[in-house]
């Protein structure tokens, strides 16, 4: 009796506005949670992440719900590497491995409401999870909340948007304005 096998998965690529980051996608959800890797160090929970560190030109890995995106050195160039990456990714797939080993939550959502968040926390946090997080994950990309001090929101760039050239664009005229908007006391907002 044959039994059905499961579909493999076709991993596809893209650019995204940050010239050294490029998205992967394979129309399957990689991890619930996003994972930040900016380091090999930081891999023990993402045998993904592990296998593309193992390259040397490796500089980061975000792994979001339904795509990853990759980093590279100066001294590569795509058109080099990225059928390969692609490919290795797909294997890794069709391997049955997860992309990150099931944890509680990784480092990416804002949502998770802290009992000590205050009005206005809440509120940036919600705007950051329904209207920016989605805009900016189709660019491979991620912003996570920090915190909340005198005015000023902090926020983490990563995918795409750490070192991205319009990442200060979009944090000013886009994530800054927003919630400037709808939050009086947001006076400003700041990548760290």
């Amino acid at each position: 009796m044959n039994q059905a096998r499961p579909t493999p998965h076709k991993v596809s690529f893209e650019p995204t506005p940050n010239p050294h980051t490029l998205r992967f996608s394979a129309q399957q959800v990689f991890n619930e949670f996003p994972a930040n890797f900016t380091s090999s160090q930081e891999t023990t929970i993402s045998p993904l992440a592990r296998k593309l560190f193992g390259f040397p030109w490796c500089q980061g890995v975000y792994i979001g719900r339904d795509f990853v995106t990759v980093t590279k050195a100066d001294w590569v160039e795509w058109d080099i590497i990225a059928e390969p990456l692609a490919n290795l990714i797909e294997e890794h797939l069709n391997s049955g491995q997860p992309a990150v080993a099931p944890l509680s939550e990784a480092t990416g959502a804002n949502a998770a409401a802290n009992s000590a968040d205050s009005a206005e926390i809440l509120r940036i946090k919600k705007i950051l999870d329904e209207e920016i997080r989605p805009m900016v994950a189709q660019d491979g990309g991620d912003i996570v909340f920090s915190r909340f001090e005198h005015g000023i929101v902090y926020l983490h760039m990563q995918g795409s948007c750490a070192g991205c050239p319009s990442s200060t664009m979009t944090l000013k005229m886009g994530i800054e304005a927003r919630l400037m908007e709808a939050i009086p006391a947001v006076k400003e907002v700041v990548a760290i």
